[in-house]
């Protein structure tokens, strides 16, 4: 009779705890059947109780904000400042701009504007322009030295060498323009205005060197002629000495004959 009673005891607990299971369950259930509420914000799609929206609508940017440790999802028609829109085939979201004091950005390294009282230059984000640009047209975007306003270059010179145009096969020539307006009339942050290239020209000898050559040629010659005068006045001079002497020879010869 006892063991009747128990193991009827234990039938009924065992169909309590079947009975309170199946509505653990059930609650669970309903529960995970309401995170997906069927009541979104206009634009999305797909929403959570727990993360907000899941998936926004075509051409609408999903934007994740977080709330202490959930992250919220929200869709805007474009992303708000610091964000930069990124286009896929399954979603449209906004990135965070990875670049320091960037206002806004065209990707995530590339800043297009700084927060005020910061200039921009390639993408970034500087208290001041870098060396060698300066702001343009009263904005807050650094311009590159080569807008400077320049005149066309004019043709290039005779090639040269040591200030020579002869008597050398390689040398340079050069070509030069003005600056017509430079930001801020700071002419330094300007192009150079002279250009130089080397330059190959046919080797020909210079016309002083060439009067100079003459010139000595000349005085070797008259040098030469000098001593071929010379030499025939002393050929003469010998000459005449020796013909002076046969006739001082021949009068002793004669005076030294006895008289007949």
């Amino acid at each position: 009779m006892q063991l009747g009673l128990f193991v009827v005891v234990v039938f009924l607990s065992s169909m309590d705890l079947t009975g309170s299971s199946k509505v653990v369950k059930g609650k669970r259930q309903r529960r995970i059947s309401t995170e997906l509420s069927q009541g979104c914000a206009r634009g999305c799609d797909l929403c959570s109780e727990f993360n907000g929206c899941l998936r926004c609508s075509p051409k609408l940017f999903i934007l994740l904000e977080r709330n202490d440790i959930r992250q919220i999802g929200i869709c805007l028609p474009s992303c708000p400042l610091g964000y930069f829109g990124l286009r896929n085939t399954d979603m449209n979201k906004c990135i965070k701009c990875k670049i320091e004091n960037c206002e806004s950005c065209f990707s995530r390294n590339f800043c297009t504007k700084c927060k005020e009282g910061l200039y921009l230059h390639k993408g970034r984000c500087y208290v001041t322009c870098p060396e060698g640009y300066s702001a343009a047209n009263g904005t807050m975007e650094c311009s590159s030295p080569a807008q400077c306003e320049m005149s066309e270059w004019g043709p290039w010179g005779p090639c040269s060498k040591k200030r020579k145009l002869c008597g050398f096969k390689k040398g340079n020539e050069d070509r030069t323009r003005r600056i017509l307006q430079a930001p801020s009339g700071d002419v330094s942050l300007c192009p150079a205005t002279t250009e130089v290239r080397r330059c190959t020209v046919q080797k020909s000898q210079c016309p002083e060197g060439k009067r100079k050559k003459k010139e000595e040629q000349g005085k070797q010659d008259n040098a030469n002629g000098n001593r071929n005068q010379k030499d025939t006045k002393d050929a003469k001079s010998g000459t005449k000495k020796r013909k002076s002497k046969q006739r001082e020879a021949a009068v002793l010869t004669t005076s030294a004959s006895p008289a007949q």
